[in-house]
């Protein structure tokens, strides 16, 4: 406990809440920020940074799921259900997002030494167990099988998962990034990317090993807290929270020395989607 204590102990904490920009707010521009966010915490010129980010109806997808033999079929599936969907540029496989999902990147400078990997983990699992220590609930950490983008940091409770981490490194800069089912049916968050799945790989032999989703073992945190928690709620309970681990928390945006890193970034990651989807002729 005390290793992700005093990872989340900051002297300051910076602020970015993007939590209710609106649907022109494009997933995109929220990766190309984490990256910057990241380039600036390693290069000393950002203190530890803390960005809340919502997105309207988009899957999030990993780099195996562009390599899906009946990939356009999934697409074409998504963009019927009114999805938008990108190819994010680390790790994982499809996630959704919508108005009822808060996702949280927590970015650490490495500025004294090395974060370890599970050490990034740990710290946000610790500030999730902290933001909802008053509804007395067991918040467990290990894979959940059946769930989208599995992981052994999948975060559950009585076995139905509800969030999920990964991390992102560029230059001694680490995003720990998470996305909370607030509201609304993790069931059918679940049974979206399971029929996605059933037409981009139908009976295909892969390579890869992609989930078999059972929509049964997830769920959104209204559901399994019985609240009806907005958004809203859950932002409050992030703010109060770090300010606990700090004496100073402060909001920002972009200063005018980030923004030309932000467009390089930007401009990277929606060539590689354009090159992708191009190729599909989406």
């Amino acid at each position: 406990m005390a290793d992700e204590v005093s990872l989340l102990n900051q002297r300051e904490w910076r602020i970015i809440d993007q939590s209710s920009l609106g649907p022109h707010f494009h997933a995109l521009q929220s990766f190309a920020m984490d990256d910057t966010l990241c380039f600036s915490a390693g290069s000393g010129k950002s203190s530890a940074t803390a960005r809340a980010w919502v997105h309207s109806k988009t899957v999030v997808l990993g780099i195996q799921d562009t390599k899906l033999p009946f990939l356009e079929k999934g697409l074409t599936f998504l963009k019927n259900q009114g999805y938008n969907f990108i190819v994010r540029n680390s790790g994982g496989l499809a996630v959704v997002l919508d108005e009822g999902v808060l996702n949280i990147s927590l970015i650490f400078p490495e500025a004294e030494r090395k974060i370890d990997i599970n050490r990034g983990y740990e710290a946000m699992w610790s500030l999730i167990n902290s933001m909802f220590k008053d509804f007395n609930v067991k918040i467990d950490a290990y894979e959940i099988e059946g769930s989208y983008c599995p992981g052994s940091y999948d975060l559950s409770i009585d076995g139905k998962k509800f969030a999920g981490i990964s991390q992102r490194r560029i230059r001694n800069g680490v995003a720990v990034q998470i996305y909370l089912c607030v509201t609304g049916s993790g069931a059918d968050r679940a049974g979206l990317i399971r029929d996605f799945y059933h037409l981009a790989k139908a009976d295909a032999e892969t390579k890869f090993s992609y989930p078999l989703i059972n929509p049964g073992v997830m769920a959104s945190l209204s559901e399994l807290l019985n609240t009806e928690l907005r958004v809203e709620d859950v932002m409050l309970r992030l703010l109060q929270n770090l300010k606990i681990y700090s004496g100073s928390i402060y909001s920002s945006q972009l200063s005018p020395e980030e923004l030309p890193v932000y467009e390089s970034y930007f401009a990277r990651i929606a060539e590689r989607n354009e090159k992708v989807f191009m190729a599909l002729g989406k």
